[in-house]
């Protein structure tokens, strides 16, 4: 199986230089866990949802919420991304993913064309999905 068989298509890209306040908003909107950092449409980097909530103060939200908190949503996407990810191309095997999530603390890969530019995403969820799918075939 190939990686454009399972990735998912339909991406979310912010720039370096967005605020996170537009990354928590989208996170939370869309109920997705990672955004794909772009700059001149090609992939620079990768923000999950645990490299934001790292970023930003506990305290956003609550009655204890101080000015210095809510500053922390004022911060750059490119203070946070993970800078160079690591990306495969359409045409990487479901093998070849799975020796990427094994071998690097990563949850998603950008999948991107010859020019870096983004066409579809691979999370760890998504090949655990198409191994269950894979799974029930044989067993039934």
């Amino acid at each position: 199986m190939l990686v454009k068989e399972l990735m998912r298509t339909r991406l979310v890209t912010v720039e370096m230089d967005d605020k996170l306040s537009v990354v928590k908003e989208i996170l939370e909107r869309l109920k997705i866990h990672h955004v794909i950092v772009i700059e001149s449409k090609q992939v620079y980097g990768v923000v999950s949802d645990r490299d934001l909530y790292k970023a930003l103060s506990p305290n956003i939200g609550t009655i204890t919420e101080t000015p210095r908190d809510a500053a922390t949503l004022n911060k750059r996407v490119y203070q946070i991304m993970s800078h160079h990810p690591i990306v495969l191309t359409p045409n990487a095997t479901i093998e070849e993913t799975i020796a990427v999530f094994n071998a690097h603390p990563i949850s998603c890969i950008p999948i991107v064309d010859h020019e870096m530019q983004p066409v579809g995403i691979v999370t760890v969820r998504s090949i655990l999905k198409v191994l269950a799918e894979k799974k029930w075939a044989f067993s039934n």
